[in-house]
């Protein structure tokens, strides 16, 4: 299988929630690395590599001591900063917290987000607009470790004709289909897909949750953070930010942040809304990249055509390889969903 591209390690992903950082040290495999994350005596989080440097035992295993984390095989303690803060039994002088430390990561804590960076040199977070204001609810729904590529993920999403297939009754129907106006805008380092409709979709679950919809934009921020904002009359009526952090070429941790505008509801009602409705879709999308990795895996390779619907073409391969693309509005064209 094709290794991960060098983008993943030099831009942002999202390792674990704020709330999994309790007590103990987390383990979190990110791009292919084991890292263990906690929280310092400040509460402030904290990566490292998951492994002691004195005989390479994972520190995950281990416990959080006076703002450190020691490893449960000789009790090295280590501080958030990796310097080592303890060797017990032994007198360690101060020039060897350094020479003994163990290895770092780049940490970020932002909106209820840990996110971690393996390599330097990439860039910041982009522009999230409603992801974290104020006026919003919000709830994150972490789902766990996916079988299926990164890459096909992003497509999977960006991809509006999959929905008449795969979620065929629930978010569209694959027997009555509505006509719609496709566009595509791009910037170096992002490509959205702009859908606008007259009608709602023909699915159970999009007539019964979704409220009046203009139009649609999902956009992918290089190389694999994507959002997705739905439109109506009176503005914004549903913001899903997603991180497809991968975890090995073939696994990968979804973590999904839903917005919704405030005053339409409860946030506690929204979210159980929004997470039954969508518990199904969830799954169908689990299980179609794990068939299509299989599949991949089979026959050896991904060996895909671009279709009249494949309006993103290359570009989501490049954004996710770390390339930057041409800037480019296109559309808008008509289809049918």
């Amino acid at each position: 299988m094709t290794p991960l591209p060098e983008s993943i390690a030099r831009s942002w992903q999202m390792a674990a929630l704020s709330r999994d950082l309790r007590g103990r040290p987390l383990a979190r495999t990110v791009a292919d690395t084991p890292l263990v994350l906690f929280r310092d005596q400040a509460g402030q989080a904290a990566a490292l590599i998951d492994r002691c440097p004195h005989r390479n035992y994972p520190l995950s295993g281990g416990r959080i001591i006076g703002g450190g984390i020691q490893c449960p095989y000789h009790g090295w303690r280590f501080g958030p900063d990796g310097a080592c803060m303890d060797v017990p039994g032994c007198t360690l002088d101060a020039s060897e917290t350094r020479r003994l430390a163990a290895q770092t990561v780049e940490v970020r804590e932002i909106h209820g987000a840990v996110l971690v960076r393996l390599a330097p040199g990439g860039s910041d977070l982009p522009d999230l607009g409603p992801w974290a204001a104020a006026d919003h609810d919000h709830f994150w729904w972490s789902q766990g470790v996916w079988r299926g590529r990164a890459l096909d993920a992003l497509e999977n999403v960006l991809d509006p004709f999959h929905t008449n297939f795969i979620h065929d009754g629930i978010i569209r129907r694959s027997t009555r289909r509505i006509p719609v106006r496709l566009s595509v805008k791009a910037g170096e380092t992002w490509i959205e897909s702009i859908i606008e409709q007259p009608q709602p979709d023909m699915g159970w679950m999009s007539r019964i949750l979704e409220p009046p919809r203009d139009r649609s934009r999902t956009r992918l921020h290089s190389p694999t953070l994507v959002q997705a904002r739905w439109e109506g009359p009176r503005g914004l009526t549903l913001c899903v930010t997603v991180f497809f952090t991968p975890v090995t070429p073939t696994r990968l941790m979804p973590f999904a942040c839903f917005t919704t505008p405030k005053g339409r509801g409860p946030g506690w009602l929204k979210e159980r809304a929004i997470r039954f409705f969508l518990e199904k879709v969830v799954a169908q999308d689990r299980h179609a990249l794990a068939r299509q990795l299989d599949n991949i895996e089979r026959f050896g390779a991904p060996r895909f055509l671009q279709g009249p619907g494949d309006l993103l073409g290359p570009r989501v391969a490049q954004l996710y390889q770390g390339q930057e693309i041409e800037p480019a509005e296109e559309g808008p064209f008509d289809f049918e969903l």
